[in-house]
Parts: structure tokens; sequence; C-alpha cells
């Protein structure tokens, strides 16, 4: 089964541009259509961002539509997310995550397998 993990968070300031990735340890561009979701301090966690298999489509939340992009690299078993115009509201622990399914999700409990998470915290 696949692996994931997550790095590239960090403490950083609102405005701020920041990449994270996420290390498949499994081929994954045949196999798995990935996601990015978040989780602040006393909230569930929060559909980010997803992309196909092939990495031509993609699907946003609304709330970071046009600042964000996820984009993949199957040569390197990496997905990653581009975040910038960092906004305080921003700040929680975000998570990469696979699914197996034919098609793109949003909700956390269709996704199969979840990375550990990595901490970006946003300062105003």
């Amino acid at each position: 089964q696949v692996q994931l993990v997550e790095s590239g968070g960090g403490f950083l300031q609102a405005g701020d541009s920041l990449r994270l990735s996420c290390a498949a340890s499994v081929r994954i561009g045949s196999m798995y259509n990935m996601g990015w979701f978040r989780q602040a301090p006393g909230k569930g966690r929060e559909f980010v961002a997803a992309i196909s298999r092939s990495g031509m489509s993609t699907y946003y939340a609304y709330s970071v539509e046009g600042r964000f992009t996820i984009f993949r690299d199957n040569a390197k078993n990496t997905v990653y997310l581009q975040m910038n115009s960092l906004r305080p509201e921003d700040t929680a622990v975000y998570y990469c995550a696979a699914d197996y399914g034919s098609r793109l999700k949003r909700e956390a409990y269709e996704y199969e397998r979840w990375g550990q998470g990595t901490q970006v915290t946003v300062s105003s």
C-alpha cells in the first residue's frame, strides 16, 4: 500500500508563498488521484485541492482557488501544493491523501491513504 510523506511546512507571514510536497512510496501516476486537505485547531478536516492521475484535471476549494495550485510529477511520485498570498486563516496542518477511485473527490472519508501532515502557520 502507498505511504505518503508530506514536507515543506513552516512559519510564514501573511502574503508569503510556500510549496508543500507529498512523496509517495509507490508509483502513483496510473493508480491514484491525489488530494490535499487541512485541519485547523478545533475544526474538521477541510478539502483544499485534488488532482487526477494524469494531472490534467484539478479541483479546488473556493477558499483557495486562485491562490493555491496543485500539481504532480509522476516520474518522482510526488504531489505538490503551491500556496501563494497566504493568509492567517490558512494556518492548519496540511495532509495529502490518495484515492484509488475514478473521479476527483472532496470528502475526506473517500480517500484511502493519508500522510502524517505538515504544519503551516501564517501570522498577520
